[in-house]
């Protein structure tokens, strides 16, 4: 007997799929065939009496994987559409990121182009500044040789006219003759050593000048070569050196 209606259900599907396997291994075979013939009836009978008797859960279960497979198709169609999405919108990030880098690295190009064209442009302006102030510089000491080798030659000839006037009016003078002699020589002599110092003042002179202005001038390159070199490297440095004046 069965003790609920559920037992009863399964008992009868298997009941009913027991005397279906009678039937056809009882039915009538087909001559030359593997077929045979069965109730039609009995048979229609026997699988009304299974459908009837599966339970209700069995059903509601089967809908339940038919509804399975359903979200599961759908989650994956959605998953699909999602790494879509996301795959896109990545490419987007990375092409926007791509044209930020490559935005940012042309304005730090210009800015640095930009730059080195003032230090250059700096550069430039102060060697012009140096040696536009070294050609000055060897102006006035030049004219300022040139006064004081006048001013000797002056002094000199002075000198001569002075010794000369003198040697004549001792010459005149019989009793101081010698004198006049040895005082003619005395200023011959302090004459030309009056000539020879200032010639050797006014060379020290403009060496000391051009001396001062050569290492203003050093020192100006060396600082516009180290500018340079802190904006371009060895190429700007480089490109001082020629401008190595001398006198």
């Amino acid at each position: 007997m069965c003790d609920g209606r559920e037992e009863c259900d399964v008992y009868r599907v298997f009941e009913a799929l027991d005397e279906l396997v009678t039937i056809v291994e009882e039915a009538r075979g087909v001559p030359m065939t593997s077929g045979c013939v069965v109730p039609r009836g009995d048979v229609l009978e026997l699988l009304d009496d299974v459908r009837d008797a599966i339970p209700a859960e069995l059903d509601d279960a089967q809908d339940v994987l038919d509804h399975r497979d359903e979200l599961i198709g759908k989650a994956q169609h959605e998953a699909e559409q999602s790494v879509g999405k996301a795959r896109a919108e990545a490419e987007r990030l990375v092409a926007e990121a791509q044209r930020e880098a490559e935005r940012m690295l042309a304005e730090a190009r210009a800015h640095a182009e930009r730059v080195v064209g003032e230090a250059e442009d700096q550069a430039e302006r102060t060697v012009a500044a140096g040696r536009q102030e070294y050609e000055d510089l060897v102006g006035r000491a030049h004219a300022e040789a040139d006064r004081m080798v006048q001013a000797g030659r002056a002094n000199y000839e002075r000198a001569i006219e002075e010794g000369r006037a003198e040697q004549a009016r001792l010459v005149d003078q019989t009793e101081v003759v010698q004198a006049a002699h040895a005082e003619a020589a005395r200023v011959l002599d302090a004459a030309q050593t009056e000539a020879i110092r200032l010639r050797s003042e006014c060379d020290a002179y403009v060496d000391g000048k051009l001396a001062d202005f050569e290492d203003l001038l050093a020192h100006t390159l060396r600082s516009v070569g180290k500018g340079r070199s802190h904006l371009r490297g060895p190429a700007v440095a480089s490109a001082a050196a020629p401008f190595d004046y001398h006198d």
